[in-house]
Formats: structure tokens, sequence, C-alpha cells
């Protein structure tokens, strides 16, 4: 029996090739089951592990998943200190496994504001996977979109004053080459759970041509099938036709 053509169109080709994750509603989660933000936390911690996983066996080129926002800080202080704290747990357990799978872990944002002592954690993990040839993790931890433009409209404004650049010179490509994922393809997909509809500062030049996803779900209960539905969604836009969850799980199995 012949395939049926949506079937045969699909392919690894139809994907996004970087996929942005804002993970929402870790405190919600926490909230309905009576327990603490962190419990949320170290919950959404599995939603990472999964979303990792399953992009990685997709093919994803780069997933990008904000992990602590520039305006995180404001949050109370204990809750901050408890989400370093996790990072550097996370970070030390987690760094091993994503070498083994050929993954290769970056951390984007201003790093300045972390201790020297997480700083010297996020160099050794990078160090380590350097070399990885499949997905290119980015964990953006204080990060803003703001923060990126602006980091390379300095290094712009220092070309400008040390190579004699014009501003007649300066073009599009320039600019995009000083953003901290410069090497990565733009963002094609960016999802964000928990039902709030905005990007929140995130990845704003990267995502200027990007689909946007939004999905009641909150981060902990984001799982597998989630994000294999995120990506059929993708697929409907992009080539119009109709994808299903179904058929990227298959993709999985291939």
């Amino acid at each position: 029996m012949a395939k049926h053509p949506i079937e045969t169109a699909l392919s690894v080709d139809c994907l996004p090739k970087h996929v942005a994750v804002i993970m929402d509603g870790n405190g919600r989660w926490a909230k309905a089951k009576g327990k603490t933000r962190v419990f949320g936390h170290k919950a959404g911690v599995d939603a990472v592990r999964k979303t990792v996983s399953t992009a990685n066996r997709l093919g994803v080129k780069a997933l990008t998943l904000f992990a602590f926002s520039s305006e995180n800080w404001r949050r109370p202080e204990d809750e901050v200190s408890l989400l370093m704290q996790l990072f550097m747990t996370v970070l030390g357990r987690e760094v091993k496994r994503l070498h083994k799978n050929n993954i290769q872990l970056r951390v984007i944002g201003d790093k300045s504001r972390f201790s020297r002592r997480l700083q010297d954690k996020i160099a050794a993990a990078e160090t380590l996977t350097a070399s990885n040839t499949g997905l290119v993790l980015n964990i953006a931890a204080n990060y803003g979109g703001q923060w990126d433009i602006l980091q390379a409209t300095k290094r712009l404004a220092q070309q400008v004053a040390e190579q004699n650049l014009t501003v007649e010179e300066i073009t599009e490509d320039m600019m995009a080459a000083g953003m901290s994922t410069a090497d990565l393809p733009d963002v094609d997909l960016m999802i964000r759970t928990s039902g709030e509809c905005r990007i929140s500062n995130f990845m704003l030049w990267q995502a200027a041509y990007a689909e946007l996803y939004f999905t009641e779900q909150l981060w902990p209960d984001f799982d597998e099938d989630s994000f294999a539905d995120a990506i059929a969604w993708f697929v409907n836009r992009e080539r119009r036709f109709g994808c299903t969850g179904e058929q990227i799980q298959a993709l999985l199995q291939e």
C-alpha cells in the first residue's frame, strides 16, 4: 500500500533547526500541589531533561532554554539563592550525561553576577563538551534580549573606534555576529509554557521571524509528547499540511 503523501513529505528537513523555550509555570505548579516554589523548580529539571533528550533525538541543531532572566534577580533573595544552588547541582550532575550524548553545552548571558565557583563550573562544563557535534544546548542564565543586543552594539562601537569602520559600513550581519548565538541559526520556533503570551525579553534579535507557540501546560508537566505537539504545530505552520504529534513521535523511533 502506498504511503500517504503527508507521511512521505515529513522528514527531519521539515523540523525547526533552532528551538527556544521559555520555561514558565514552576511556581504555579508547586502552589497547586501545596508545595514551595523551589519544589516546582526541581520538578522543572525533569522537564528540561526530557526536552533536551527529545530535541537531540530529533536532530534539532540548537535548543535554547530560558533558565534565569536578568529580571529574576528581583525575586526574593532566598529563592534566588536556592535557584543558584540548584543550577550548581544540576550542572554538576548533568554535564557528563550531556557529554556522553554528544551534546555541546553553552551558558549565555551575563555570567559576571554569578559566584566565582559557579563561573568556574560553567567554564569546565563548556570546555568538556566544546568538541561535541550533536545538539547545541544553550542555557540562558542572567540573560536578556536587550542585554544581548547591547553587547553586540558595544562590540560594533569598538570596531568603529579601533578599525576605522564607518557607520555606513555597519550591516545587520555585523550586528548578528556580535550576538551570543552568532554561529547558530536564528530561532525558528519559540515555545512558552503556562499560558502567558509574551516573550519576556528573550532572544529578541534571534527570534525576529520565529513561530511563537504558547501552551497552557505548566513547565514541570511538559514532556516528550508536549514537545512533539509543538514541533507538529510548527511543521503545519511552515508546510501547511496536517502533521501530527504522532508523526513526530515516529521520527523519534527511526
